[in-house]
Formats: C-alpha cells, sequence, structure tokens
C-alpha cells in the first residue's frame, strides 16, 4: 500500500489494479482537458501562442499529475470499497481484471466532471503543457487536490486520511 487514506484501506489488489492504468489514465485525462479547454475557452477557434502550445503538446511525462491520481485512487477506494474491502465476484471474472473496469470507467466519468471547472482545466494544462518550476508545480498539485476535495466533498487530511467533509 503506497499510501492509504483511510484506517480500512487495505484492498491491494485494487490499489494494483489503479497503479497499473496510471500512465493511460493520466494521458486520457491530458488529452480530454486539452479537448475541452479548447473546446470551453476558445469556442471560435482562434490560434494564439497558447493554443498552439496546447494544440502541438506531445509529451508523455505525466509525472507532475502522479499525486493528483494517487488522490482520486484513494478516492474511489474510500467512496466504493470503504466498508467492505474484498467482495466475492461470482461471474468468474478475476479481481484484478473487474478492478481495472471499474476504475477506468469511474476515471473518465469522473475526468469529465472535473473538467467542467476552470480550476481544474487550468491545473492540468499548467502541469502538463506549461512545465513549472518545481516548487510551482507543487502548489499547483495541492491546488488540484483541493480541487477534488471540494468535488467531492471530502476532506484530505496529511495524517488521518480522508474523511467526510462536515456541515
Amino acid at each position: 500500500m503506497l499510501r492509504k487514506f483511510f484506517p480500512q484501506d487495505k484492498n491491494y489488489v485494487l490499489e494494483e489494479a489503479q497503479l497499473s492504468l496510471e500512465k493511460p489514465l493520466l494521458a486520457y485525462l491530458v488529452d480530454f482537458v486539452k479537448v475541452q479547454y479548447l473546446l470551453q475557452h476558445n469556442p471560435l477557434g482562434v490560434v494564439d501562442e497558447t493554443v498552439q502550445r496546447i494544440q502541438h503538446h506531445q509529451s508523455d511525462d505525466t509525472s507532475k499529475l502522479h499525486e493528483f491520481y494517487m488522490v482520486l485512487a484513494g478516492i474511489f477506494r474510500y467512496r466504493y470499497y470503504s466498508d467492505n474491502q474484498l467482495t466475492f465476484i461470482f461471474s468468474g471474472e478475476e479481481p484484478f481484471v473487474r478492478y481495472q473496469y471499474e476504475w477506468e470507467s469511474e476515471f473518465k466519468k469522473w475526468t469529465k466532471a472535473l473538467c467542467l471547472h476552470k480550476n481544474f482545466l487550468m491545473g492540468v494544462l499548467e502541469l502538463t503543457v506549461f512545465f513549472p518550476q518545481e516548487a510551482e508545480a507543487r502548489f499547483i498539485g495541492e491546488r488540484l487536490a483541493v480541487v477534488a476535495a471540494g468535488f467531492f466533498e471530502v476532506k484530505i487530511h496529511p495524517q488521518k486520511g480522508i474523511q467526510k467533509k462536515s456541515a
């Protein structure tokens, strides 16, 4: 377990499934964010320096999004597997494959929903297309975690992990 987000966070098979999909899902996230940014903030298709940088961006370095990905993975485990970590699958599927499918489909739904928030779009673009300094990248990464915490109505405490946000 890389990081326990709540006391019962012990589903190692689910975590391995999530980690195995990190690279393709983060590539999907970056591509989706680029398209959504252009659709939402440049509907006329005016090409300027910023738009060109976004359109021509080819890097597959998503390392600056790793911590954000881990937060989303922890939130998924907290929301769907916090009370019963090990479930019986009667369809004959391997748990690893089942978890991969569930995680991938939920991650893509969350990506679409998070892209409605300008701070999320800007944060992902700043971390992947516009390459900030290391200290700045950490600040932007923390901003993404705050957006996620607000979106999912949870608090992410450094020592206590994920907790429901109190009213």
